[in-house]
């Protein structure tokens, strides 16, 4: 199912993660209608002397939040509200009241069924086993 890599800077504490990937999760259930259970986020934190846009260090909290999903799922009217809650809600956590760095971007990457699976098998298979059932 859905999984979800957010990198940042600068470093947060460990409550943030927790409520960022919280928030994360239900913004994909109710934006792109995924299951929360099986819903994966992955933090990294970048050090800020390791994260430039157009060649200079960034100068506010940045983000970089790619989301891949199953190919033909979600419509493009329900991936453009998951990047712009998504983006809201990065901008909310870590903007400190000032925003992110322009250049923050969320990606939505789409992957063939038959490309990822969940479990050890393909969503294809996947689709394959409840269809018969």
């Amino acid at each position: 199912m859905p999984t979800l890599q957010l990198k940042i800077s600068p470093l947060q504490n460990p409550s943030r993660y927790r409520a960022l990937a919280e928030a994360l999760t239900r913004i994909t259930h109710e934006q792109l209608g995924k299951r929360a259970e099986v819903t994966a986020v992955v933090i990294d934190d970048v050090p800020a002397a390791r994260w430039h846009v157009g060649g200079s260090d960034v100068q506010r909290p940045t983000a970089l939040l790619e989301i891949s999903i199953t190919q033909g799922t979600n419509t493009a009217e329900q991936k453009a509200a998951f990047i712009a809650t998504a983006f809201a809600e990065l901008e909310d956590q870590l903007g400190d009241g000032h925003g992110l760095e322009p250049a923050s971007y969320v990606i939505v990457r789409e992957v063939s069924a038959t490309d990822w699976g969940y479990g050890g098998h393909t969503q294809a298979a996947r689709r394959l086993t409840t269809a018969v059932l």
